[in-house]
């Protein structure tokens, strides 16, 4: 591919005069993401030939500011939406090539003494490792907040309370108890009766088929709290394999607590409940 040059040119003015050169060397270079373009541009309105041109020019004119803050841009924009990471990757590389031969043919043209190869060698590939290194530790970041507030999300809304009167609700436990769900759980628990007023709180744990030592010395001090708090506590639905590791524990509920072999019995002592006919 033929360049073109003008006598006493700069590096950057080289890389502009040959911008369109530039990217068809590029989208040579990147086979996989060039059929990929269209697609990032409309899932997350990111210009990868736009923003190679960017990347280029902070590198060339040293600009590490503003190559740090670009990475960190393009780190969570690529977090946000998904987007597969070898695709950037393969991008930055491609980038990295492409500028580099045309490095290689600007100083050819040039035909004068200039930077020394090494040291310019060192100095583009430390700036394009520097915009990797950020990138990725910025995609790092938002990814792992982004998963902390949805593992939140999905705790809190797994502690759902279920009012039957104005005095009573029910708490219906259900799934893979943890020490962080049952740190979720008896905060939600101890605000909601300080908040509402509840005098009694039903735990129905039939969705609960094996419990953990620590998680059961955890949910005795959960209906500890309760009752401290003022509430009467009620426990419906436990399993047999859930007793016996109570009763392997030493732990009794009921030091603490009514317990009722299911929810119907623990809500028919209080309302009437029909019966089928």
């Amino acid at each position: 591919m033929d360049v073109v040059y003008h006598e006493g040119q700069n590096m950057k003015e080289f890389l502009s005069e040959n911008k369109d050169r530039f990217e068809q060397q590029l989208l040579e270079e990147a086979v996989n993401v060039r059929e990929k373009i269209e697609e990032i541009q409309r899932i997350g309105n990111i210009d990868l030939i736009n923003n190679a041109h960017k990347l280029v020019f902070y590198i060339v004119d040293q600009r590490e500011a503003d190559l740090i803050e670009f990475s960190e841009q393009e780190g969570v924009a690529w977090a946000k939406y998904s987007l597969t990471l070898t695709f950037k990757l393969e991008w930055v590389q491609a980038i990295r090539r492409t500028l580099w031969r045309f490095l290689e043919q600007y100083e050819t043209l040039k035909q004068e003494e200039g930077e020394n190869f090494f040291a310019l060698e060192k100095r583009i590939n430390d700036f394009v490792d520097k915009f990797l290194n950020s990138f990725f530790l910025s995609y790092s970041k938002y990814k792992d907040k982004l998963l902390e507030s949805q593992r939140e999300l999905v705790e809190h809304l797994s502690v759902p309370f279920i009012p039957v009167s104005s005095s009573m609700c029910v708490l219906p436990l259900i799934g893979f108890m943890d020490k962080a769900r049952m740190n979720t759980i008896e905060e939600k628990v101890l605000v909601q009766i300080g908040d509402q007023g509840i005098q009694t709180l039903i735990m129905d744990l039939s969705g609960i088929a094996e419990i953990e030592e620590d998680v059961a010395e955890h949910l005795m001090r959960v209906i500890d709290g309760i009752y401290i708090m003022g509430s009467t506590p009620i426990i419906t639905g436990i399993r047999p394999e859930v007793a016996g590791k109570l009763i392997e524990m030493g732990l009794s509920v009921q030091t603490k607590a009514e317990t009722k072999g299911s929810l119907q019995q623990a809500l028919s002592d209080y309302f009437i409940v029909p019966h089928s006919s």
